[in-house]
C-alpha cells in the first residue's frame, strides 16, 4: 500500500454522498427482501439474495440502518430499524447455532444502547432493560460455545464442531464485553461462575497462539502477520493439531477477511481492555500482559496488510491466491476488480481500514508517534473505497460497496457474463462495516462522540 497523506477532514464530501447513496439502497433492500428465504447475504446482478449457511448478516441489515440514522438523523431509518429488530432479532438473542452474536447483536441492540447513552434516544426503563437482557443474554449464549484446552485456557468454537477455532470470532468478542460491562455474568453447571472477560480474554490470546503468526519459525510459510483461518484441535486433550480454512486458498495461505477481523478485532480489544481497571481482570490475567499480547498481534496483523495489498489498499481474496504468480507486481500497482485474473475483496478493505484507525489512535494514546501511519493507512483504503471504482452510484444495484467476495473456493460469487472472476457484487458485511468506518471518520472529523461498541453502560446501568 502507498499510504496518503490524507486526513479525516479531507472526507467528509466522499463521505456524505456515501450516505446519500446508502439510504437508497437500504430503502430498496427493506421493500424487495422476501424474509422468509432468509437473512440477505450478498448481491447477485445487483440484488441482495439469501444464502443458508449460517444465519450471520440479518443484524449486518438492520444495524445499516440504525447507523444511517446515527450519521444522518433521518429518522425514518429508525423507525425501519425498530420495527423490523423487534420482530426479527429476538431469535438471534438465543441461537445457539451460531458463533457471530457479536455481529448480529452488537450492530442492532448495541448501537441502540449506545444512542441511548450519547443521549440520541429517550432512555425510558422498559426500553432501556430489553436491551440490556437481549445484550446479556446473547453475551453468555456466546460464551457458552465453549472448548477448553487445559490450565484455563480455551476458545469459542465455531459452527464447525468443537474442534475449531475461526479467526473470526475474535471480533464478535464484543458481545461478552458488553454484557460483562453490564454486570452479567454466565453460571454454567453447579451454578459455576464464569467471568465473561476472562473468557473473552482467553479466546484472544488462543487465537493470538495459534491464528497469528509472527515470524518466529513455527513453519516453514511463518511471516510475520499472516493469520490462519481456522485452528484445529483435539478436545480431547486439548492439543493443538494444525491449521486449515473454509474459505480461503490454503491454511498456509492467508484469507484477507480473517486477517481484517483480526485487525479490527484487535484494535477494538486493545481500546476496551485499556479502559478498564487492573483489579477488573481475574486471576492469572494481569492487565498489562492482556495489553501486550493483544498489542503484538495487532501490530503483526496491520502491518502484514499493509505490506500484502494494492498501491490503494484493496486486497485480493487470499495472499496465495493461485493467480497472483501470474501477475508481474500484484501489490505493486492499484488495484484492477474485474482483472480476470483473481479477485480483490472490498469487504475485508472496509473492515480492516477500521482496525488500522483504531489500532493507529491506539498507539497515538500511548504516546507512540508510530501509529500515525496506520492512521493514514486506514484513510487511505477509505479514499479508495470511497471513490467510482467500488462505491456503486448505481440506483437499481442494491449493494453500497462494489467488489466485494464471499466464498470463492466454493464459488459462490457471481461471475459476469464475459469474465473470468467474480466482480460487482456486494456483501452485507461489507456494506455494514463501509457505514460504521464512515461513521467512526465522520465523527473524528467533525470532532463527536468517539465511536465504540463498549459506550453502553454508566448511566444507562
Amino acid at each position: 500500500m502507498k499510504i496518503k497523506s490524507v486526513n479525516a477532514a479531507d472526507l467528509l464530501p466522499a463521505i456524505r454522498r456515501m450516505w446519500e447513496l446508502s439510504a437508497v439502497k437500504i430503502r430498496s433492500i427493506d421493500a424487495a427482501m422476501d424474509r422468509s428465504q432468509g437473512a440477505p447475504v450478498h448481491t447477485v446482478a445487483g440484488r441482495y439474495q439469501a444464502k443458508g449457511w449460517t444465519d450471520w448478516t440479518q443484524g449486518f441489515e438492520f444495524g445499516s440502518a440504525v447507523l444511517q440514522f446515527d450519521a444522518t438523523g433521518d429518522e425514518q431509518f429508525l423507525d425501519m430499524a425498530l420495527q423490523r429488530i423487534r420482530h426479527e432479532m429476538p431469535t438471534h438473542i438465543t441461537h445457539f447455532g451460531v458463533h457471530d452474536h457479536g455481529f448480529n447483536q452488537i450492530s442492532t441492540y448495541g448501537n441502540l444502547l449506545r444512542l441511548i447513552r450519547e443521549g440520541r434516544l429517550p432512555a425510558d426503563r422498559g426500553t432501556l432493560d430489553y436491551y440490556q437482557l437481549a445484550l446479556r443474554c446473547s453475551g453468555a449464549v456466546q460464551a457458552h460455545r465453549w472448548t477448553a484446552i487445559g490450565e484455563g485456557q480455551g476458545y469459542i468454537h465455531s459452527f464447525n464442531g468443537p474442534h475449531s477455532l475461526f479467526i473470526d470470532t475474535l471480533r464478535t468478542l464484543r458481545i461478552l464485553l458488553v454484557a460483562h460491562s453490564l454486570g452479567h455474568v454466565m453460571k454454567d453447571e453447579g451454578d459455576r461462575v464464569v467471568s465473561l472477560l476472562d473468557r473473552a480474554v482467553a479466546h484472544a490470546r488462543t487465537t493470538a497462539r495459534y491464528c497469528v503468526f509472527y515470524g518466529e519459525g513455527r513453519d516453514i510459510y511463518d511471516v510475520r502477520g499472516r493469520t490462519a483461518h481456522e485452528a484445529i484441535f483435539n478436545i480431547k486433550n486439548g492439543d493443538f493439531r494444525c491449521i486449515g480454512t473454509q474459505q480461503g486458498y490454503s491454511g498456509f495461505s492467508t484469507w484477507t477477511r480473517g486477517l481484517s477481523w483480526a485487525i479490527c478485532g484487535f484494535a477494538e480489544l486493545l481500546e476496551y481492555m485499556a479502559q478498564l481497571s487492573p483489579s477488573a481482570f481475574g486471576p492469572g490475567n494481569d492487565k498489562a500482559k492482556v495489553l501486550d499480547m493483544m498489542d503484538q498481534a495487532a501490530a503483526a496483523v496491520c502491518d502484514f496488510y499493509i505490506d500484502h495489498t494494492t498501491l490503494d489498499g484493496i486486497p485480493y481474496w487470499d495472499t496465495g491466491a493461485p493467480g497472483l504468480a501470474r501477475m508481474a507486481d500484484p501489490y505493486g500497482v492499484v488495484s484492477d476488480p474485474a482483472n480476470d485474473i483473481e479477485p480483490v475483496d472490498s469487504s475485508a478493505a472496509a473492515i480492516a481500514a477500521q482496525g488500522l484507525l483504531r489500532y493507529g489512535a491506539w498507539r497515538q494514546s500511548i504516546g507512540d508517534g508510530a501509529g500515525e501511519r496506520y492512521t493514514r493507512a486506514g484513510l487511505t483504503v477509505l479514499e479508495t473505497l470511497l471513490g467510482d471504482v467500488y462505491l456503486s452510484g448505481h440506483e437499481h444495484h442494491q449493494g453500497l460497496v462494489l467488489h466485494s467476495q464471499y466464498h470463492r473456493p466454493n464459488g459462490w460469487d457471481h461471475v459476469p457474463a464475459g469474465h473470468l472472476i467474480p466482480f460487482g457484487e456486494a456483501t452485507m458485511w461489507g456494506d455494514y462495516h463501509m457505514r460504521e468506518l464512515a461513521l467512526y471518520v465522520q465523527r473524528l472529523a467533525q470532532q463527536g462522540p468517539y465511536l465504540t461498541f463498549f459506550n453502553i453502560s454508566g448511566e444507562t446501568r
